[in-house]
Order: C-alpha cells, then structure tokens, then sequence
C-alpha cells in the first residue's frame, strides 16, 4: 500500500505541472480604436462575446501601438510585438530579425506548441516562420466576404482539432479587419441605425494644419471636407465588421468551454493600433492622437485578476508579460516590461511607466504622462498640449498658454530622453521648416456629393 502511495504521489508530483501550465489564445485585430467595444465604454457597438471577456478580466485602459516608421502602422507594430523591441532597433529594415529572441521561440522553449493564423500583408514575416504552425488569409477576400474574422477562426478550429494535446498551445491568431474594404454581410449591419450612431467627440470636418500625412492612403478614403453623413457611414461598415469579428470569435470560445479548455486558457484580445475614422479631420492611423495609437487590451483567464488599470503599457508588452504568466523565461534585451503581476492583482494597477513615447515617421513625435500629453510635429516646428485628465478627446489644444510653457520644456526633455533611450535621432526641431498650412486636393471632390450618393442605396 505505502508503494501504491509513493507512486501515485510521484505521479501527481510529475503530471500537475503540466496540466497547470495555460493554454495561451492570443487574439490581434487590425486597425481597432481603442473605444470600440461595449464593456468598456461604447453604449451603440454590439460586441457580446468581447464584453464577457472584459467582464472576467483585467482591462488596460491606457495600452498603445509605440507608432511606426511607415505609413502601413501594420507591419512595424506586428514586428514590436513579437520582438518585444521598438522599431528602432532595426533601422532601415522592414521586419525584426528572428534570430533575436522573439515570441513564438520563448514559448517553443517553455514546452508550447505553437500555431499562427494571420493576415498576409504587412506582418512579422521574418518571426512568423518559427511558430510550428502557419497558415496565411488572403487579405482582401476575407475583408469583401462579408464576415470577417470567419476564415481565420475556420482554421483556428481545424489547427486545434488537430493539435499535439500532451502540449499545451499558444496560438496567435491576427485577423484582417476591420481594416478595410469593410464589408460587413447585412445581418451585422441591420443590428445598427445609422442615425443614430454618435460622431467621435473630436469630430471635424478637416485638420486644422497639415501633420505629415494629410494624402496619405487612409486619408484619401472619404473626400473632404469630412461631413456627418460620410463619418456615419464609415462607422456604421466599421462597427459591422467588429460585431462579425466578435461572432466568430465567440465560436472559439465555445469550442474551447466544450472541450473542457476554457478554464485553463488564458485569452489576450488587443488590436494592432487605432483609427481616426473622423476623428480631428481624419481617417487613418498615421496619427499620434489617442485614436490612433491607443488600443484595446485584455486579459482573461486563470490567475488573472478582473479590473481596469490605467497603468501605461506599450502592445510590445504582452510578449515579455506572456512569458512571465506561464512560468517562461524572459529573454534579456527586450524594451518590453511585463505587467503580469498587474493582471494577476499582485502589484498597483498604475504600473512601472511614469510615461510612454510616441513616433511616426519623421514627421511626429509624442510623449504622454499619467494627466499630460505633447505632441511635437519636427517638420513644422508646432506642438500641441492636451490635458488628457480633463480632455481625454484632445480638442484643446493648451501648447499656446503661456501658463504651460515650464510643463512643455518638461515633457520636451523627457522626450528627447525616451528618444535617446530607443535610439531615435530625429530632430525636434528643424531650421527650415515646411508650411503648415494644408488644403485638400482640387480633384478629391466634395463629402457632400459622397454622402448624396451613399443615401440612395443603403447597405
């Protein structure tokens, strides 16, 4: 009997670790503003499965995309986070090098088998081909089939089926929407009223000076000036595709609370970066606005702690803090922080950053504190001072108050500190700078005509 004993207790010594060990969902959509889901603050979009997931889980309120030195915002933030480095770190290149510690090798290395399922265009191609398992979308056929994010969960479940189960997974999994052409199939548009769709509370009709990127792709998707109509139409196909996003993303669920999975699966939902989609005057991402670096993020699962926290964190934190709540090493050398003990309650929600820097391009720069953020455009020697606290929609502009001079040159040495620390060398401020001034080009036509056209058949 006493052999009997020692045995099974050597069994279970043996075998708990590994079925304690969390399966890790990691969910990534393309170009989703930060406001976008119901749980977390949106009264008119219609997302239930993300909202349960809010609901168990401990939410980010203040997660960013660090920003890009390209317009296609996709592809540097996709290589930070599966580098845990900004993109600094590899000038002059398009992807981060794999041979650097990267995401799917530390989670290989802790005992995971891994799966990435992603959109095809501006990804971390380089890092992608170490997962074990990799399965592309054709992009644009997945954003015009009118169900977006059915595809990528089709293969998801087939991947899953099929999977090693003495392992546990992580599987990424990085849709193409709602990035657009946003087509969303009528039965996910039907679940909206236009009209009553709220504009973005920093609403305008065009920019107010030219930041660099005024004709840029995703500019050029709605003509100028941007009026309600056009907005309301392009929110209404935006939130289309999310409500599809979300449908199919609660078929995973399901399958994961049917195969007895769900409760040891820890579930990480976050976007690449955000999208004006009106707000300012604008239309893209190639922005430093809070509506287009800042991002959803949650984190549900065992061992996660529900809440908010408003601690500052970059999207290029989730490799270093993914690794910390499955017990993996984390790699030295990485700009990411991990806030694992944040999700699992053990530490202040505030977090470890007192602030956070923002870039694009040559033409942007930003630095953001707890209350305070500058924007600083190098190109037109112009800054602009929110006070997010009490104007968390930057729709004024405080940067001429002689009162914030001493507050400007404050956040302007901590931002030139953030840029030697990453290694950014662009000038804050230029001899000759360019004209700010900025009009809409002659042949791009008029939001009216559009909206006109629009109304005759709705979608």
């Amino acid at each position: 009997m006493k052999r009997l004993l020692l045995s099974l207790t050597l069994l279970l010594l043996f075998a708990t670790p590994l079925l304690a060990k969390p399966n890790v969902l990691f969910l990534l959509t393309d170009d989703q503003r930060a406001d976008t889901i119901g749980a977390l603050g949106n009264p008119v979009i219609k997302t239930p499965n993300l909202d349960q997931l809010a609901r168990r889980g401990c939410v980010f309120n203040n997660a960013y995309c660090l920003g890009a030195n390209m317009g296609a915002v996709c592809r540097p933030s996709r290589n930070m986070l599966m580098s845990g480095r900004a993109y600094f770190r590899w000038p002059g290149q398009k992807n981060a090098s794999a041979d650097l510690p990267n995401f799917p090798d530390s989670m290989k290395a802790a005992g995971y088998e891994t799966f990435h399922v992603g959109k095809k265009g501006n990804s971390a191609d380089l890092i992608q081909k170490r997962f074990d398992h990799e399965l592309y979308l054709q992009d644009n056929q997945v954003r015009t089939s009118g169900e977006h994010g059915k595809q990528i969960i089709d293969d998801a479940l087939v991947l899953l089926e099929n999977r090693d189960d003495k392992k546990p997974f992580f599987m990424y999994l990085g849709f193409a929407g709602p990035h657009d052409p946003r087509v969303a199939a009528q039965h996910y548009l039907d679940q909206y009223d236009r009209e009553k769709i709220p504009l973005p509370k920093n609403f305008l009709p065009i920019h107010p000076f030219d930041d660099g990127w005024m004709s840029g792709r995703d500019e050029a998707l709605a003509p100028w000036p941007r009026t309600k109509e056009v907005v309301r139409k392009h929110l209404h196909d935006y939130y289309g595709c999310i409500t599809s996003i979300d449908t199919h993303i609660g078929r995973l669920i399901e399958r994961l609370k049917a195969s007895g999975e769900l409760d040891n699966t820890i579930i990480i939902f976050s976007s690449d970066h955000g999208l004006a989609i009106g707000s300012h005057g604008l239309f893209g991402k190639q922005n430093l606005y809070e509506d287009g670096m800042k991002v959803p993020l949650i984190v549900a699962g065992p061992g996660i702690q529900p809440g908010k926290s408003d601690a500052l964190v970059y999207l290029y934190d989730i490799f270093p803090s993914t690794c910390e709540l499955v017990g993996a090493e984390i790699p030295a050398g990485l700009d990411g922080q991990s806030f694992a003990a944040i999700a699992q309650g053990k530490a202040a929600s505030t977090g470890a950053r007192d602030s956070l820097f923002l870039a694009f391009e040559a033409s942007q720069r930003a630095i953001r504190d707890a209350r305070w953020k500058l924007i600083r455009y190098p190109q037109i020697n112009k800054s602009q001072l929110f006070d997010l606290q009490s104007d968390p929609y930057e729709n004024h502009d405080l940067a001429a108050d002689p009162a914030q001079a001493d507050r400007i040159a404050a956040l302007t040495a901590q931002l030139q500190t953030w840029q030697k620390q990453l290694g950014d060398d662009q000038p804050l401020t230029v001899e000759t700078p360019k004209d700010s001034q900025w009009s809409p080009p002659k042949n791009a036509g008029g939001a009216a005509k559009e909206s006109k056209r629009k109304k005759k058949k709705q979608p």
